[in-house]
């Protein structure tokens, strides 16, 4: 199963790709545990203002995403967006950590911050474009190979970053080491990325802008991102419900939640990659749905818990469900825009976010209607019909290519 591992960082171009995302996740990952706190508490924002602010973020990401793939495809060469993209990250958090305001915090998680979440599936377009000469069965490895670095650096950074500011009375500093990892992305692309990426001929599509945004708005394709992000609201659901579960229905405490969180990472990088070789063999869609169907009765069986050792037993389940999740739809959002990589590749971005918005309904639902353990339940039926929206629409033809 690691061989996949050697597989992949056998190319210099995938692992470097691999590296710099593993730094692009770490800088997230110093700085999102602690950025509501940041906002609220030392910034003196409101609840309500530091909602609208986040939710105005992940509307702009989504924008600059769409925008920032559609022009690369048309420059056929990535290396360039790769390099602006990051200094966005470099000058995002270094204005947050030395303005130290709140209008500096602001212009940061509004002006600098959504183009810098861009790079994610700018490295995945890059991935793709390089990857495009390999064999198609190493693809979807490659993408779960990469896609593990990001669940390491949650692994690592979050605990390794609030030890060093445990004693601290600001957690600003987490942004100086994300500046860190934003000017190490840079670096990993202006100097050791090749300077001549090996794109082929049908990634350099020659497509008006309004042309390529109109591929998204296809039925076809919407049904599909629709599918696949009622998939993905489960982990939203989860990170919401969990918590609240834990401590008010388990009887658990916050360091049940946290140990609970950390096991279910690290158990994520191991089955990523478990499911990065299970895809050639049976295929996304059916990959993808099995690793759902885990899930879904994770969350099923979470509703169910009535003391912390019933969550802890939950652990491999989810991890194991978690980490199809997180993995296999790249490849098959990718494969919805085929012939554009920057494009293709930006739809995780946009899953990201309307999973997000589908996850909020729910809660809002499930809340209103029941508790949080009917949230959980909720929250994994409506996995469920994305199963089966994506085995209704692409299952037959899955199934005779296999």
């Amino acid at each position: 199963m690691f061989s996949m591992y050697a597989a992949a960082f056998r190319h210099i171009p995938i692992r470097v790709n691999a590296t710099a995302i593993f730094f692009f996740g770490s800088a997230g990952a110093a700085t999102a545990p602690f950025q509501s706190v940041i906002a609220i508490q030392e910034f003196g924002l409101t609840d309500a203002a530091y909602s609208a602010v986040i939710l105005f973020a992940a509307i702009l990401n989504v924008v600059a995403s769409v925008a920032i793939g559609i022009y690369s495809d048309r420059l056929g060469d990535y290396r360039l967006a790769l390099l602006v993209v990051s200094c966005f990250g470099i000058a995002g958090s270094g204005l947050i950590y030395f303005g130290a305001n709140t209008l500096s915090f602001l212009i940061g998680l509004l002006a600098l911050f959504p183009v810098f979440g861009a790079l994610n599936s700018l490295i995945f377009a890059n991935v793709r474009a390089y990857s495009v000469t390999l064999p198609n069965n190493e693809q979807p490895g490659i993408n779960a190979a990469v896609r593990a670095m990001i669940s390491l650096s949650w692994v690592l950074v979050p605990g390794l970053v609030g030890m060093v500011l445990a004693n601290s009375g600001s957690m600003l500093p987490a942004y100086l080491f994300a500046m860190a990892a934003s000017i190490v992305c840079y670096c990993l692309f202006q100097f050791a990325l090749p300077s001549a990426p090996v794109v082929s001929d049908q990634m350099k599509p020659k497509v008006p802008f309004l042309a390529s945004l109109g591929r998204i708005a296809r039925p076809s394709v919407v049904i599909r991102l629709l599918a696949i992000s009622l998939i993905t609201s489960m982990l939203h659901v989860n990170a919401a419900v969990l918590p609240l579960v834990t401590t008010d229905i388990a009887g658990g405490s916050l360091t049940d939640v946290g140990v609970i969180i950390g096991i279910v990472a690290a158990l994520e990088i191991v089955f990523i990659l478990f499911w990065g070789r299970m895809e050639p063999k049976y295929g996304s869609v059916q990959t993808i749905g099995a690793g759902s169907v885990l899930y879904a009765a994770y969350l099923v069986l979470l509703g169910q818990s009535s003391s912390p050792m019933h969550i802890y037993a939950l652990c491999f389940i989810s991890g194991l469900g978690a980490a199809a999740i997180i993995s296999l739809p790249i490849t098959y959002l990718q494969e919805l825009i085929p012939d554009l990589a920057g494009l293709g590749s930006s739809l995780i971005s946009v899953n990201l976010f309307v999973s997000a918005g589908f996850s909020a309904m729910f809660f809002a639902l499930g809340t209103y209607v029941s508790d949080y353990a009917g949230t959980s339940i909720l929250g994994g039926l409506a996995g469920l019909v994305g199963v089966a929206l994506v085995y209704g629409l692409d299952g037959r033809r899955a199934a005779a290519k296999n």
